[in-house]
């Protein structure tokens, strides 16, 4: 399906690619939603102040508390992507739960495993939900969801965990405002000359892309960026580190200026390097997407730059203005391509 750029210049588009750009506009208001009662207050009397052994999270959404977790928490943590629990578990350890979007098999079959062994729990999940129905007890800690919202569901978590002095301060509302950035500026009612998610979809229009992100937080953006963009386009997309984009990279062969790509259709796709840039100050990341950048040139790949916003400072804020970026560029290369 060809590209064609007119979709982007209008502020009218379909219905369906109205229902997808509110419902990303909707980020930051959702996650106020899930923090409409505060941390302090959920977190208060549980545990009795007692540092828990070891802290294992479950559902979608784990890997991305580790990552914000992971350098402050001080006791050890593990994203269980398995079913049931480890075999360590136990009663003086904390078992974290995602479950914004309902009573997953699994994860009902953790939570009752951890109810058998003593283990504290945190689940996350609609109130009425089965899930949090199975972990009720003196040992249970509830944060009510009511969006569904995967990252919303997380922020109010990992503010929790705060609380609890297993991590980082995180500020739902600060997380919150970075997304509502990032919708401003994506809206269809600004013009193509002012709306970076437009411009980074027409840089991928005809591209293959491979996302760089070089801290763990943009790594995991990435992630997510390129699920969202085999979606839209139903081309390859390649969220990996360096190790794994060098070879793509250097495969390239030199771009035939004179070649014409309705000869060769195949000859039009290129990859095109992503870099997310989280605007941290860490050197290995800095030096690792330097790197990426000057072999791409070498080898005439394109490279896009994706910049988490100006005013943002926390780690939160960062992935949140780095992913919805992602998202929406993501959203508005789908209409262009007419997918929407």
């Amino acid at each position: 399906m060809d590209f064609d750029d007119t979709r982007l210049a209008t502020p009218t588009v379909s219905a369906r690619a109205d229902e997808a750009l509110r419902h990303l506009a909707g980020a930051g208001a959702r996650i106020r939603r899930e923090a409409s009662t505060s941390a302090k207050e959920l977190a208060a009397g549980f545990g009795g102040g007692v540092r828990p052994r070891g802290v294992v999270a479950l559902g979608r959404g784990a890997r991305l508390i580790r990552a914000v977790l992971e350098p402050f928490c001080p006791s050890p943590f593990v994203a269980w992507p398995f079913s049931g629990l480890p075999a360590w578990v136990g009663s003086l350890d904390l078992v974290v739960v995602l479950a914004p979007e309902g009573s997953d098999p699994d994860l009902m079959s953790a939570v009752q495993e951890a109810a058998r062994r003593g283990s504290s729990v945190l689940v996350a999940g609609r109130p009425e939900s089965p899930i949090v129905e199975a972990a009720a007890s003196r040992s249970t800690l509830v944060v009510p969801t009511e969006t569904g919202d995967e990252l919303a569901a997380v922020v109010q978590v990992l503010a929790v965990l705060h609380e609890l002095g297993l991590g980082p301060a995180v500020l739902p509302e600060a997380v919150a405002a970075a997304a509502d950035a990032v919708a401003e500026t994506s809206s269809p009612h600004r013009d193509l000359a002012v709306n970076p998610a437009k411009d980074f979809a027409l840089h991928l229009a005809d591209a293959q892309p491979l996302v760089f992100g070089g801290t763990v937080l943009a790594a995991r953006a990435g992630r997510r960026l390129a699920e969202a963009l085999r979606r839209s386009t139903g081309r390859a997309a390649l969220a990996a580190d360096t190790g794994e984009l060098e070879p793509v990279i250097t495969a390239q062969d030199t771009r035939d200026l004179f070649a014409d790509p309705f000869d060769d259709p195949s000859a039009a796709i290129r990859p095109v390097l992503v870099i997310l840039d989280d605007g941290t100050d860490d050197a290995q990341a800095r030096r690792a997407a330097g790197e990426l950048v000057t072999l791409a040139t070498r080898h005439e790949v394109r490279v896009v730059t994706v910049r988490a916003g100006e005013s943002v400072t926390s780690p939160m804020e960062r992935y949140a203005s780095l992913l919805y970026q992602g998202l929406f560029g993501a959203t508005w290369l789908s209409i262009g391509l007419g997918r929407l």
